[in-house]
């Protein structure tokens, strides 16, 4: 699907675009690391946004880490709850779109304690200032849920830095609002190598073009906020998460996201589904109105996530060998990060 747009091209558009055609060119000089906090079910807003490009960089055989970032649960939380039921959610769902334990490595961050271990030597590295001044720190300060801010929350970026490094990632896929907690990460590596010796790489940013779905309600797709369709949703379910969301008014479908939110991102949901583009299929409905629209959108949703329902359903008939693919990651994510603990306490010159 290709939606245009006559907007400036920033410079991290422009260095994504180069990085695109190295990825085609050469994808085993990669190495890629992201990851979600298990902190509910994955959704729709997550698999257009990041699931399914990670699926592509595997499959164009970038060496893919996926964390789990269980401790990072508590960056806003005082308790982290239901966490084993999160994290063998999260397992099912990467499993179910199809990514392979095989090719990635599946982890999460409290079977790593070597991971961790770098947050010390990374801290020392980077200012109170910096920190507090961080925009997406200041952003998660502002919706925190807890009744005073933790530590954690502003070294959150550090620990980000630590799960890119241990594993010497190169390149890290994020939305435009995360390239500050990126630049953490490389102003890290940078100060690291300069005092210490040349170490890490400094990762660039591979900016998604994903487009932005809202929830039902129009409104910033959530897991907390009751307003996303699951990836683990049924059919039934799916048809009346999408019979109950918002649009307007109007009964004739046009795509205008600024003026239509509600209406455009059901639009786009459908597109999305089958690879579409948006414009073209809101004419194709046009006076059939909302009814019609959500019709379309409802078929195009379960006949596009109807294999992965699937597969995930037969996954979870299995839940050992779901548990067994975390435990082979975290070996390896173990051996990676104990590796490079060493060659940064050597760098340091520590005694061991």
């Amino acid at each position: 699907m290709t939606v245009t747009a006559d907007l400036p091209v920033s410079p991290a558009q422009r260095r994504s675009a180069e990085l695109e055609r190295q990825l085609a060119a050469d994808p085993g000089r990669f190495r890629v690391l992201t990851g979600d906090r298990p902190t509910g079910a994955l959704h729709l807003g997550h698999y257009f946004g990041t699931l399914h490009n990670r699926v592509r960089l595997q499959d164009l055989g970038v060496d893919v880490f996926v964390l789990i970032a269980d401790y990072q649960v508590l960056t806003d939380r005082d308790v982290a709850e239901r966490l084993t039921e999160h994290v063998e959610g999260l397992l099912l769902d990467y499993l179910a779109i199809g990514i392979d334990p095989a090719r990635a490595t599946v982890f999460n961050h409290s079977a790593v304690p070597a991971l961790n271990q770098l947050m010390l030597p990374f801290l020392s590295l980077v200012s109170v200032a910096e920190l507090g001044r961080n925009p997406t720190v200041k952003d998660e300060i502002a919706h925190s849920r807890q009744a005073a801010v933790s530590g954690l929350m502003y070294t959150y970026p550090v620990h980000q830095a630590a799960d890119i490094l241990f594993c010497k990632g190169n390149l890290v896929p994020v939305g435009q609002d995360q390239l500050p907690h990126l630049e953490i990460t490389r102003t890290v590596a940078r100060r690291f190598n300069e005092r210490y010796g040349a170490v890490f790489p400094e990762p660039d940013a591979l900016l998604s073009a994903a487009p932005l779905l809202l929830g039902t309600d129009a409104t910033k797709m959530s897991k907390s906020r009751g307003n996303a369709i699951a990836l683990g949703a049924d059919a039934d379910e799916t048809a009346r998460l999408i019979k109950g969301a918002t649009t307007d008014a109007e009964r004739h479908i046009t795509y205008e996201p600024e003026r239509r939110p509600g209406v455009s991102s059901l639009v786009l949901l459908a597109a999305l589904c089958l690879d579409r583009d948006p414009s073209e299929l809101a004419e194709e409905i046009g006076s059939g109105g909302a009814s019609g629209l959500k019709r379309t959108v409802t078929d195009a949703v379960n006949t596009r996530m109807a294999p992965i329902r699937a597969g995930r359903v037969e996954y979870a008939r299995d839940m050992e060998y779901v548990r067994e693919v975390l435990r082979a990651g975290n070996e390896r994510a173990n051996a990676v990060a104990e590796a490079t603990l060493r060659e940064v306490r050597d760098a340091m010159g520590m005694f061991r």
